[in-house]
């Protein structure tokens, strides 16, 4: 079977010496990939990246002759020094092969190249060892959208399509000769000017004319009930193209950065994965200690502010976040949640309700990550509280994060379908 290829270069480059050049440098690729997404921000995951890779990994090895050792024979231009028969002694070495360091302290820049947006997300997604996770599908909320649906005939008076309506009013003027005004007009002062000049016949004549047209005036009508056209409108279910992702974090002094390193790999990939699925996507940063705030992207994850924890205040701000801005029959609501598990007691009663009874019958998805080793014999303040909603309700899961691998399980049992989803 022969295979051909149809692909088109891109512009100024040879696709399959990129491929070939990708493949063999992939461990050198996947390693700056690696070491460029700290420095990066969420929302610019899809985008491409320049990636750096030191020149001397470019080197390849090659077969030759060892320059020391053998007999060579070859001609040396410009000779003046030696005759023939003369013995040309070898160079002198500090021994070892290969070439000493530059003098000058001169060296080879890395090598640097942009990789395309879908290669960076490959292998952005191979360091986090995805390999399915593209074959996942979101389910995407639909909401009822009035669309035009042509016209009809009869109607509310405030939907009449004016245009249509004349444009058949016309038509049917013009098929069955009704006159226009302008006509009559025109023979109105044509029968003037005959009067004015004593023709009485001429006169007569345009008399019979015009009452002739008046009479078909009259029997065809300017606008007629079999004109009017008024505009059709039909509900249909479309998918919401939308989305809003909020991202809440425990920022108390018992987050390390570290641990919030972890967290925004998470973000990193839910946001990713809702801009493959949605029109638009926008983000809320709420962090909280004991009390919360919505913050920018910068602040969420590089603020100083410290405290207690108290999570009900960042589950109070998301509801009245999602009040102020984003209904629900317009906008998919997801949630991220990040936090070592620290809570006071008495705190939880009013986190549940709130979580249970206000955020979770709104959102499509909700994300609990739990950050850090696991230092709590009997689970943590939150994980255990949330075992209860995991029970209850299916668009509610759970997973404890110690590495950037264990990622994975959280998308596992966030995307997964109906039938195979676990909750932790």
């Amino acid at each position: 079977m022969h295979v051909i290829d149809r692909r088109k270069n891109p512009k100024s480059k040879s696709l399959g010496n990129r491929q070939r050049f990708l493949r063999r440098m992939n461990w050198h690729i996947r390693e700056a990939v690696k070491q460029s997404i700290r420095g990066r921000d969420i929302a610019d995951l899809e985008g491409g990246q320049e990636i750096s890779i030191d020149s001397k990994d470019l080197q390849e090895p090659t077969f030759h002759h060892d320059g020391q050792k053998g007999d060579r024979e070859f001609v040396l231009p410009g000779n003046r020094e030696y005759r023939l028969g003369d013995k040309i002694p070898k160079p002198k070495s500090d021994g070892g092969s290969g070439s000493g360091g530059s003098p000058d302290g001169d060296s080879e820049d890395d090598f640097a190249f942009v990789l395309s947006s879908d290669e960076f997300l490959n292998y952005f997604f191979e360091d986090l060892e995805l390999p399915n996770l593209a074959k996942k599908k979101l389910k995407s909320m639909v909401s009822p959208a009035r669309v035009r649906a042509g016209y009809s005939k009869d109607g509310a008076p405030q939907r009449m399509n004016l245009k249509q309506t004349m444009r058949r009013s016309l038509s049917r003027r013009i098929a069955l000769g009704r006159p226009s005004k302008s006509e009559c007009e025109r023979l109105q002062s044509e029968l003037e000017e005959a009067i004015q000049c004593g023709n009485e016949a001429e006169a007569d004549r345009i008399r019979d004319l015009l009452s002739s047209m008046r009479v078909r005036m009259q029997r065809v009508p300017f606008l007629d009930t079999v004109d009017l056209r008024y505009s059709r409108f039909e509900q249909i279910p479309r998918p919401t193209t939308q989305a809003v992702m909020f991202c809440l974090m425990d920022t108390s002094a018992s987050m390390t950065e570290d641990l919030k390193d972890l967290a925004k790999r998470f973000y990193m990939l839910l946001h990713l994965f809702l801009k493959r699925h949605y029109r638009a996507v926008e983000m809320v940063f709420i962090r909280h200690t004991y009390t919360a705030a919505e913050v920018d992207e910068d602040t969420f994850f590089h603020g100083r502010d410290s405290g207690g924890t108290i999570v009900s205040s960042a589950l109070e701000e998301m509801v009245n976040v999602i009040k102020a801005r984003y209904p629900v029959e317009d906008w998919n609501i997801y949630a991220a949640q990040a936090s070592d598990g620290h809570n006071f007691d008495y705190d939880m009663p009013l986190t549940l309700q709130l979580l249970e009874q206000e955020i979770l019958p709104l959102c499509q998805y909700y994300a609990y990550i739990e950050v850090g080793d696991d230092i709590f014999p009997g689970g943590s303040v939150l994980w255990e509280g949330y075992t209860s909603v995991i029970q209850r309700h299916k668009n509610f899961s759970r997973a404890e994060v110690i590495e950037a691998s264990e990622i994975f399980s959280v998308f596992h049992d966030l995307f997964a379908s109906d039938g195979v989803r676990s909750h932790g």
